[in-house]
């Protein structure tokens, strides 16, 4: 039986990509780059796991760089919302 006490640490599983939450320059430049609105991502609950983790908040911008053996990495966005 699990400790309820005991907090697991997603980030630290060879499975799960580097999560990040973009500053507001570094976000702003990558809606620029893509010319879309932070809606028109791929959307994040803030209940997520890896969210809770790295602390964002809803209206963060979330980068995530997943290690691919085709392309080596492969660097993906998602707005984080509610719940």
């Amino acid at each position: 039986m699990r400790s309820s006490s005991k907090k697991i640490d997603p980030s630290v599983h060879v499975l799960v990509p580097k999560h990040e939450v973009l500053s507001v320059e570094e976000a702003f430049k990558v809606l620029k780059e893509l010319g879309i609105g932070p809606e028109q991502l791929p959307w994040m609950r803030a209940s997520d796991p890896m969210a809770r983790t790295i602390n964002a908040k809803p209206g963060d911008i979330v980068k995530i760089t997943r290690k691919s053996p085709i392309v080596g990495e492969l660097v993906v966005y998602r707005y984080v919302v509610s719940g």
